[in-house]
């Protein structure tokens, strides 16, 4: 990356939030850190007033928002919702000086762009994307554009770690005994599993993780199902778990097949967002304009 002299006004504020709320007892609300910052500060009431000419957000407040947000990232506020800062106990602790934030600033754009690109190294124009990001709009609705998407950050895991991680989620959906077989190479199989079906049933499972970002080739498919039908291990159901997608011939065959289950990218979103792991639910309020309805002036 060149040497350029970035900018981003709002790391000062990374180190002066933390102590706002040590000041203020550990927690405080948006408006009572804004004020102590004010007048520790010393800063001018036009400068606590002022306006980004572009999307009229205020400047000071949202600069704050923005530091509590890379402050939650790195663990020293807590994720608690922006009615209320909270310090974490890492937080409690912890003093920052103006340098010291902004390597945490730049921190955070390199892991997103890695998770994003693939790429080693932060750009210029990455750094000036993340700041207009930034000046545009408040964090509630900006950090998605910002922060990857849960299936990028799957795609990017390592394979023995999305192996594990699958383990990890067909436990949060109840199966049992899971075993890992990554290491014994057992025959192109990932892992074993139960899953009670009730008092007098268990379902016996195979699991093959494919950590792809296309399609998964329909040959991987038959070969999945012929280890299943060979291995000295019998079982009731084969799930194939991808980061990526199949292709139609691969959907035909699971459909004429009942022992097999194709868990693609988007089926595996959605499986861990209604089990919330690793991921953390939102609340997004918009407008209901029948409510406003009887309010508006009508027309003559």
């Amino acid at each position: 990356m060149s040497k350029r002299k970035h900018k981003t006004e709002f790391v000062k504020w990374f180190g002066p939030v933390l102590d706002a709320l040590r000041a203020l007892g550990g927690s405080a609300k948006p408006k009572e850190i804004s004020q102590w910052i004010g007048d520790n500060f010393g800063i001018p009431e036009e400068v606590l007033n002022e306006r980004y000419p572009k999307s009229g957000v205020l400047k000071f407040q949202n600069q704050l928002a923005w530091a509590r947000q890379y402050l939650v990232w790195e663990e020293l506020l807590a994720a608690s919702k922006h009615g209320v800062w909270t310090l974490s106990s890492k937080g409690w602790d912890a003093k920052m000086n103006e340098q010291q934030a902004h390597d945490i600033f730049i921190k955070w754009v390199k892991l997103f762009a890695d998770l994003r690109e693939g790429k080693e190294t932060t750009s210029d124009s990455e750094v000036e994307m993340v700041e207009a990001i930034q000046e545009e709009s408040e964090p509630t609705s900006s950090t998605a554009n910002l922060q990857p998407t849960l299936i990028e950050v799957l795609q990017k895991l390592s394979a023995t770690g999305f192996e594990q991680l699958c383990g990890r989620l067909l436990r949060e959906y109840n199966f049992e005994n899971i075993e890992i077989t990554q290491q014994s190479h057992d025959g192109g199989i990932d892992g074993y599993a139960t899953l009670k079906i009730n008092p007098f049933v268990n379902l016996s499972v195979y699991f093959q993780c494919k950590h792809y970002t296309g399609i998964v080739p329909t040959e991987k498919v038959q070969a999945f199902i012929g280890v299943m039908e060979t291995n000295k291990r019998s079982v009731e159901k084969g799930l194939m778990i991808t980061t990526g997608s199949f292709a139609k011939a691969a959907i035909e065959i699971e459909k004429n097949n009942i022992k097999l289950e194709l868990i693609d990218g988007d089926k595996l979103v959605e499986m861990f967002e209604e089990v919330e792991l690793g991921v953390k639910p939102k609340t997004i309020y918009e407008p209901d304009m029948s409510f406003f309805e009887p309010y508006r002036e009508k027309k003559k």
